[in-house]
């Protein structure tokens, strides 16, 4: 699945349709299968990027596409996210999605240098689903299963620590020693881990982010202005709640019930800019 970009510049649409085609190439000559493609009938840049992406495959460069055909056809859906204005506004809970978006990932590295309390040789940390095994079982999975999957990972190690304290005889210490590398490295990664999701597991509590995800659930999923307005309202007057977090709670409440109580999202409107120089009466502007 290939996700469009929210904001796409018409003047630069051409060089977005050109890249996501190549990329859409590269990732399909790396898995070596030509897929069969379908976009979302309503969107011309999906239709666009299909079709550019169709002859590609199957006339301009078909030779190169030509993979042994297998039981189980790849599938290509070009789909235009502008279509789905509420999953970008909701707070993620996966391991990946929640570093990204709470800490931040650039290159596979995560910078911990502005945390308390970090060791100075974990202020950078690799997150690799390609060198780390851990994230690479753990990226997707939710909060609370990464929690008890770490705890697991930390009591695994603590038994190899204390086996390695119990050397008796020179064969044990030789075994050490050639395990020693591999050692370290558990020991690093477990670190790093604790670390993470140590900073996550504060942020989360910090910014009342728990408390948040109901409400916004509860927009997306729920009915009923009265509630969705009292609870929006109660978590833009709680001082932990961040700035980022109640403009979204207000976006939400507005694409839901813009047209049902447009007074009670003008208040809503009012109080996001009571709360911040960022944002101005009756307009909502992030930077």
């Amino acid at each position: 699945m290939y996700m469009l970009p929210t904001v796409v510049d018409p003047p630069g649409m051409q060089g977005f349709c050109d890249r996501a085609v190549d990329g859409i190439a590269s990732v399909f000559l790396a898995l070596k299968r030509r897929p069969v493609i379908r976009y979302q009938r309503t969107s011309d840049v999906a239709k666009r990027i299909a079709q550019e992406t169709a002859r590609l495959m199957y006339e301009q460069e078909s030779g190169l596409f030509d993979f042994r055909r297998t039981e189980n056809s790849s599938l290509l859906l070009v789909i235009d996210r502008r279509d789905d204005p509420v999953t970008p506004l909701l707070n993620q809970w996966t391991y990946q999605a929640m570093v990204h978006e709470l800490i931040g990932i650039e290159n596979n590295k995560v910078d911990l240098m502005g945390f308390a309390n970090i060791p100075k040789d974990q202020q950078e940390v690799v997150l690799s689903s390609v060198q780390d095994d851990f994230f690479r079982a753990n990226m997707f999975e939710n909060f609370g299963d990464l929690g008890m999957n770490l705890k697991r990972m930390v009591d695994d190690f603590q038994h190899l620590s204390k086996s390695s304290l119990n050397l008796q005889s020179i064969g044990d210490m030789a075994k050490f020693v050639s395990n020693y590398p591999e050692y370290r490295k558990t020991h690093g990664n477990v670190t790093k881990h604790v670390n993470l999701v140590s900073e996550l597991s504060r942020i989360v509590e910090e910014r009342k982010l728990m408390l948040v995800s109901q409400t916004e659930q509860e927009l997306a999923c729920t009915s009923g202005q009265a509630a969705a307005f009292e609870a929006v309202t109660s978590l833009l007057n709680n001082e932990s709640v961040s700035d980022i977090d109640r403009l979204r709670l207000v976006m939400l409440y507005a694409l839901r019930y813009e047209k049902e109580s447009p007074v009670q999202l003008m208040q809503l409107f009012n109080k996001l800019a009571s709360h911040s120089a960022k944002y101005k009466s009756g307009v909502c502007k992030f930077h």
